[in-house]
């Protein structure tokens, strides 16, 4: 005999199994509804869904190619702004408006110069007389003479002329035609190479193809600017100097002094010291800086190597090879179908013997200069050997 207890536990299990076979029949057929519904919803409409599908897919595919395509161009864009070497100071502007270099060519106030161009009737334009090569001399009116027999003839080959003057004086050239056409620069006791560096930036001589650089000490009844300019292309001189005339000048190296047999010479031969196996200055690759003449990317170079402080600049001279563009032994030398004269005349610091007025002594400073010449000389071999040791990545092209 069943206990009560158990009996009711087998009518609430008979119970709760009830209910459930009741759902379950209750919920199954309106599932099968449901996926027939589904399966007919989906048979009748899938072509069209199919292909909207495709053509979401198509055009998610080409934006996203697109977009990958705007990038790319978008990356290469800036890479190549990042390469883009831009003068310093100048990287806020577009680039087509940066003015990089300059020239001392004038123009006028008024008039707008402009380059003659064809089929233009209605009113006569003046043409830009542009010159390709700069004429500099540090000058006092103490030698107004050589001064203005240089000047006369650079003029004539439509040279650009600029005048550094020493002693402040600028007004008594005024006698002379080529004046108003010079560029004056006048600062008190400084000498061509503290002119140079301050006054001849190579951004701003970047115009000028030759850069001629001489002592007002030189005689040039026997030189021809034009013809000058002729031979050192000709024969792809970066540095060179004209040679002087041995029977007329003081000389004071052997390479400068002029040969009658050849056009140029670029080395010079002297028992004990120079010979034709002599790779360096002063037997070869050397030139004297009374009368420099250098190419525009020699200048650039040359002009980095002047040191601000050094105003005398000895000790440049021996180094004036790494300059050369190129093989020094090749590209430095001397020009003898075009030579000068070398007076030797003391000028800055120098007394003036022409003076007569007793009542104004002058005081002789070139043994003065010649002593502080010396001590820039040491300086600038010290500041050179520094610089060797001191750069890693610099390799010397003449050892």
């Amino acid at each position: 005999m069943k206990s009560p207890s158990a009996s009711r536990g087998g009518l609430v299990t008979d119970s709760k199994s009830k209910r459930s076979y009741s759902c379950f029949y209750t919920l199954f057929p309106a599932a099968c509804l449901i996926c027939l519904g589904l399966f007919f919803a989906t048979s009748s409409f899938s072509p069209g869904y199919t292909e909207k599908l495709i053509s979401w897919r198509a055009n998610a595919q080409k934006q996203n190619l697109n977009s990958l395509t705007q990038k790319i161009g978008t990356d290469k864009v800036q890479d190549k702004c990042k390469n883009q070497c831009r003068p310093r100071g100048s990287q806020t502007l577009p680039a087509g408006i940066v003015s990089s270099t300059s020239s001392f060519e004038t123009r006028p106030l008024w008039d707008v110069p402009a380059v003659r161009k064809k089929h233009h009737k209605r009113r006569q334009v003046t043409e830009v007389n542009e010159t390709k090569n700069l004429f500099a001399m540090a000058v006092g009116i103490k030698q107004k003479d050589l001064v203005d027999k240089m000047v006369s003839k650079f003029v004539e080959a439509n040279f650009t002329i600029m005048l550094f003057h020493y002693d402040g004086n600028v007004d008594d050239w005024k006698e002379f035609d080529w004046n108003e056409h010079a560029i004056h620069v006048a600062v008190l006791n400084q000498g061509k190479w503290w002119f140079a560096k301050r006054f001849l930036h190579p951004d701003i001589v970047e115009e000028y193809d030759y850069i001629f650089l001489w002592d007002e000490d030189l005689g040039v009844e026997y030189f021809h600017p034009d013809n000058y300019i002729s031979i050192i292309r000709s024969e792809g001189l970066e540095i060179s100097q004209p040679a002087l005339e041995p029977t007329l000048s003081e000389v004071h190296h052997q390479i400068t002094v002029r040969s009658r047999r050849t056009m140029v010479h670029r080395r010079t031969y002297k028992t004990g010291g120079c010979d034709l196996n002599s790779p360096g200055p002063p037997c070869t690759g050397w030139i004297e800086m009374m009368a420099p003449v250098f190419s525009r990317p020699a200048w650039r170079c040359v002009w980095y190597m002047i040191q601000n402080d050094l105003i005398h600049a000895w000790g440049l001279d021996m180094q004036l090879g790494y300059c050369a563009q190129g093989d020094r032994t090749k590209n430095v030398g001397v020009v003898d179908a075009e030579y000068i004269i070398h007076y030797n005349r003391p000028t800055l610091g120098g007394v003036d013997k022409t003076t007569t007025d007793s009542s104004q002594p002058q005081e002789d400073h070139r043994l003065d200069v010649r002593k502080l010449s010396f001590r820039e000389l040491d300086i600038f071999k010290k500041r050179w050997e520094t610089a060797v040791k001191e750069d890693p990545c610099w390799v010397d092209p003449f050892q």
